[in-house]
């Protein structure tokens, strides 16, 4: 009898061990999914290897995936990733942020701008439609006027991105 008793309690043990095992497979094996919310470290670079930004050590960025919240390129390469992966990722100019478009071109009176910003390469902020801003680079200084590029700063650039998943929070059903 009392063999009996230690053998179902053996499979008792085995079915609470086999359950929280599937459980946490099944939490650490979700992947990046339409809808699915995902924070992830990243370190942005351009084509030289020169790092623009980085969230490394610090709060990890989010967005929900499928959503447009980032560029093309990147979002369609994190599809499928899971927590933990790892990922070296390159995003051409038309999946990132374009190509240099040359009507984003605008010559404005030298008297509009502030004599500090008239510097070629001076990034400045203006104001969009709908009042949001908009980063625009001082191209080239004339005589009278002042070449704007109203083009996002990092069109026309191949961007690399190293990236690692930190949390995957899959949809509701």
């Amino acid at each position: 009898m009392q063999a009996r008793a230690l053998f179902y309690l053996a499979i008792v043990a085995a079915l609470l061990l086999s359950t929280r095992l599937i459980g946490e497979t099944a939490e650490t094996e979700a992947q990046i999914r339409e809808g699915s919310q995902v924070a992830l470290e990243y370190t942005l670079s351009d084509e030289a290897g020169t790092v623009i930004e980085s969230n490394k050590g610090k709060q990890p960025m989010s967005y929900i995936h499928g959503k447009s919240q980032i560029i093309p390129g990147l979002e369609k390469e994190l599809s499928g990733m899971k927590v933990g992966e790892e990922k070296k990722i390159q995003v051409k100019p038309e999946d990132g942020y374009g190509p240099v478009n040359p009507d984003a071109f605008q010559e404005i009176p030298k008297d509009k701008l502030p004599p500090e910003a008239l510097k070629v390469g001076t990034m400045l902020m203006a104001q969009g439609p709908q009042g949001q801003g908009i980063p625009v680079r001082v191209h080239e200084i004339k005589d009278t006027t002042v070449i704007m590029d109203f083009n996002h700063p990092m069109a026309g650039k191949t961007l690399s991105f190293d990236v690692k998943i930190s949390e995957i929070k899959t949809p509701e059903k």
